[in-house]
């Protein structure tokens, strides 16, 4: 078996460049027009949406914790919305929340989502921001427990329109002794949820592969193969022989690097991700086999 790979380069062209610039401007111009608060930004309009807390949290009441004004690390969905600080006052098992912001881009606040803020587009129904002493914009607003993802809609004054957000109060940024039950093991409880992620990552594609390989007649199990390289710059060499596994009937090669700087390869139009895991060790791939005796494209990307 031989393996073809190819290197592809990414070129800017000044023809993209001017596109984007153009699209830019339309859209820079239609938001001028927006009036009132009732436009909800759509999902082309967000950066990435990243979870808050992790799988398998458990909320906090307020009842649980000491009475005080305590500094606390709140989890944000957006980047966007950069929080400076965060202090969390408890009165009585009820508490309020104000979050000092690091821009003055967001004048104001609603506990809801963004939808519900648009549908009342009236600003004496929001959480308005008030300036401290360095000029800073700050918000207050209440808060039911600890651990708990709560919405939380921002009103951008650039782009007029309301950003939905998820913030969440994680309880072991308190001291110790302020809360009054016992906190899960957050490290396992992190650990977990990663492997979880991984095993649905890894099933995925290992339904992808084998919709790439092809049946062989082999019986399930392992095997020797020579396997060679050709193209490239020639810096870089793969282990020969090296192992055929076969699963269900079909085949997939080992296809193992002399250096670790490989971070994926794409075979048949499908992005694989290598399987070693430990650190510094040379990037390790299993890559379905479409064909034998006759070279197969491949393509390697290097850090």
């Amino acid at each position: 078996m031989k393996l073809a790979m190819r290197h592809s380069w990414k070129a800017l062209l000044a023809a993209i460049l001017t596109l984007c610039f153009a699209v830019a401007t339309v859209s820079a111009l239609t938001l001028s027009s927006a009036e009132g608060y009732d436009q909800v930004a759509s999902k082309s309009d967000m950066t990435t949406v990243e979870e808050v807390g992790v799988e398998g949290m458990e909320p906090i009441a307020l009842a649980n914790v000491d009475d005080g004004t305590y500094r606390v690390t709140v989890e944000c969905s957006s980047s966007m919305f950069k929080i400076e600080q965060a202090d969390l006052t408890v009165k009585e098992g009820k508490g309020t929340l104000t979050l000092t912001m690091k821009s003055t881009t967001y004048p104001y606040l609603f506990a809801g989502t963004a939808k519900e803020a648009a549908a009342l587009n009236d600003p004496a129904k929001y959480i308005a921001h008030e300036e401290n002493a360095d000029g800073k914009y700050t918000f207050t607003m209440p808060l039911r427990a600890l651990d708990e993802s709560f919405p939380c809609a921002a009103f951008s004054s650039n782009k007029e329109m309301w950003y939905d957000r998820n913030l969440l109060v994680r309880a072991d940024s308190l001291p110790q002794d302020a809360v009054n039950v016992k906190l899960p093991d957050y490290e396992e409880l992190e650990k977990a949820a990663q492997d979880k992620r991984i095993a649905a990552m890894q099933k995925e594609q290992e339904e992808k592969l084998a919709a790439i390989a092809v049946p062989v007649d082999l019986h399930d199990g392992s095997y020797t193969i020579e396997v060679d390289m050709t193209g490239g710059t020639g810096r870089a060499s793969i282990t020969s022989p090296t192992t055929l596994t076969v699963i269900h009937g079909k085949a997939y090669a080992t296809v193992l690097w002399s250096s670790p700087n490989y971070d994926y390869m794409i075979v048949g139009g499908e992005k694989i991700e290598p399987r070693n895991v430990e650190e510094d060790s040379n990037s390790s791939f299993l890559i379905p086999i479409e064909k034998f005796d006759e070279p197969i494209k491949v393509i390697g990307d290097t850090t």
